[in-house]
């Protein structure tokens, strides 16, 4: 074993650096999304035309179904 892995007060030092490094990325990975959030964010306004195109639309081929009923 080397000298670093036999003293523990060295082994106790590098956890905290590395859970304290752990910390500071999780905020900045947090700041990072947040920031790129709000500036990507807009407002979709929904025009007459898009509300109609979704949802149930009776076509020719419909009318030509429901007669052949």
């Amino acid at each position: 074993m080397s000298e670093k892995q036999k003293d523990p007060e060295l082994q106790i030092t590098n956890r905290r650096q590395f859970l304290t490094g752990l910390g500071v990325a999780a905020a900045a990975g947090a700041v990072a999304t947040v920031a790129t959030g709000a500036a990507q964010a807009e407002t979709v306004v929904k025009t007459p035309e898009q509300e109609k195109a979704s949802g149930y639309r009776e076509t020719q081929h419909i009318r030509d179904y429901y007669d052949s009923l």
